[in-house]
């Protein structure tokens, strides 16, 4: 690996602060090839939650009560290893400009070894455990039985999901956006499909539903390491050789290449920790906000859930920008590019500002359309429209916040987003704490959700200022 010393990222403070046209223009048409099949795939994983949800709805208010105890717990259980996803796409992307597509494949085979032992894991603690989770939750004792049924099934699909999320950060790495979209629309209708005919054409109930998505998603897995596979009997069929010129040390055989390396699967394990330790920091302030919301009272968190969800909805848009930052950006530093690293950096983050601006408007100008979309009650609308207005303004924060995020990722700057997130708890608990304590309400709730994003904005800028993150080379 070579660290660059210089202090900067930004090359334009060599002279010119704008890019010349020719390189933004080849930017915007990187960003926009990786970043739109991205968002595809992004809204696509939570349609599977609402094609369940309208599926079992039909069924009565206990079985849908149960369904959403036990998707937010297995929604948890899967998206704390997020890192499978993001760790992969950075180290694939390094060896991808290093010019060593084999070393890049092997490192992505490596992570979704790591996946299925972390899936196996998660599911032998989840199958005798699921009854007591429902019951933390807080399930109604009409709803758990539903919710510790499904819980059960569905977490057969567990190693299917995670070796989904380092599947996809593999192909995220070879600048590959468009095949997980097709993947995830795909398994997006056939769930809808198996669903339907399980639960009524069967008669399977909640069951059923459980059953169509497990279905689903180890479908979704296969058709992601068949593609893996052909893609390494296509480019490594047996006798080829290194960029060194040799076999390395698998022999040249693609079958080989495939195999598990403990060596490798710990190294993945390595890379994804600090990246696990930012999840359940972010995770953390989440749970804070809505317990907080909790105590308000029934009007200010009904009006919060909503809000979150507003929220999390630009979060896929713009995450989206970041996808493309981890793949882009892991790409440059292997090639040893460090201009185009910091050129790549600085035009991400001019996207990021303008989606955050453009978002910040659409969610401004429609506030008074979203409240009816999801209640009546004019208590919540009223509410609803103060602390939409709030997200409104930190958007443009938000873009830039999430364009950082993954360029940092795409650099394997895991640490320094770790320590950053867990600094951003340390600002948000309290704030978000003394909110009841003060008196305040809603509004003063999601102006504390602003400061933990503008805490993190400043930790973001900071380092990518500092030009610390930039190291380049096969490997951080």
């Amino acid at each position: 690996m070579n660290p660059v010393a210089s202090p900067s990222p930004q090359p334009a403070q060599r002279g010119s602060t704008r890019l010349p046209a020719p390189v933004r223009r080849r930017h915007d048409r990187e960003i926009v090839a990786l970043a739109l099949p991205a968002f595809g795939a992004l809204v696509a994983e939570p349609l599977f939650v609402m094609v369940d949800s309208a599926v079992v709805g039909h069924l009565g208010t206990a079985q849908l009560a149960g369904l959403g105890v036990a998707a937010a717990l297995l929604t948890t259980a899967v998206n704390i290893f997020v890192f499978l996803a993001y760790a992969t796409t950075a180290a694939v992307a390094r060896r991808i400009g290093a010019g060593d597509p084999r070393a890049a494949l092997r490192q992505g085979v490596d992570g979704i070894w790591l996946a299925l032992i972390l899936g196996a894991v998660v599911l032998a603690a989840v199958l005798p455990t699921a009854p007591a989770l429902v019951r933390l939750s807080g399930a109604s004792g009409t709803a758990a039985p539903y919710a510790a049924t499904y819980l059960r099934i569905s977490a057969l699909g567990i190693p299917a999901m995670l070796v989904v999320l380092a599947a996809t950060g593999v192909l995220r790495g070879l600048q590959n956006t468009r095949t997980p979209l097709y993947v995830a629309v795909a398994g997006f209708s056939a769930n809808a499909g198996l669903n339907t005919a399980l639960v009524y054409g069967a008669g399977l109930g909640i069951a059923g539903s459980a059953w169509g998505t497990v279905m689903t998603q180890n479908a979704m897995a296969v058709a992601y390491l068949w593609v893996v596979v052909r893609g390494a009997r296509t480019r490594f069929p047996a006798g080829t050789k290194d960029a060194d010129g040799t076999s390395g040390t698998d022999g040249g055989d693609w079958k080989s290449l495939l195999r598990p390396d403990a060596a490798g699967i710990r190294a993945c394990a390595r890379a994804g920790a600090p990246l696990l330790v930012r999840t359940l920091s972010l995770r953390a302030n989440l749970l804070i906000a809505t317990a907080v919301a909790a105590r308000l009272g029934d009007t200010a968190i009904a009006a919060h859930q909503i809000t979150l969800t507003v929220w999390s909805l630009l979060a896929f848009a713009l995450d989206a920008i970041a996808i493309a930052g981890q793949a882009i950006i892991g790409r440059y530093l292997g090639a040893e590019d460090a201009e185009g690293a910091r050129a790549a950096c600085r035009r991400m983050i001019q996207w990021g500002v303008a989606c955050g601006v453009v978002l910040g408007l659409l969610v401004a100008l429609t506030r008074p359309l979203i409240g009816p979309m999801f209640t009546g009650d004019p208590a919540v609308r009223a509410a609803l429209m103060s602390a939409l207005l709030v997200v409104a303004v930190g958007q443009p924060v938000s873009g830039v916040v999430f364009v950082l995020d993954g360029v940092l990722m795409g650099a394997g700057d895991g640490p320094y987003l770790a320590w950053s997130m867990l600094v951003t708890l340390l600002v948000f608990a309290p704030a978000a704490i003394a909110v009841p304590a003060a008196g305040a309400g809603l509004t003063a709730l999601w102006w504390a959700m602003t400061l933990m994003m503008l805490t993190r904005l400043a930790a973001l800028w900071l380092r990518a200022r500092s030009g610390r993150w930039i190291v380049t080379g096969a490997a951080r």
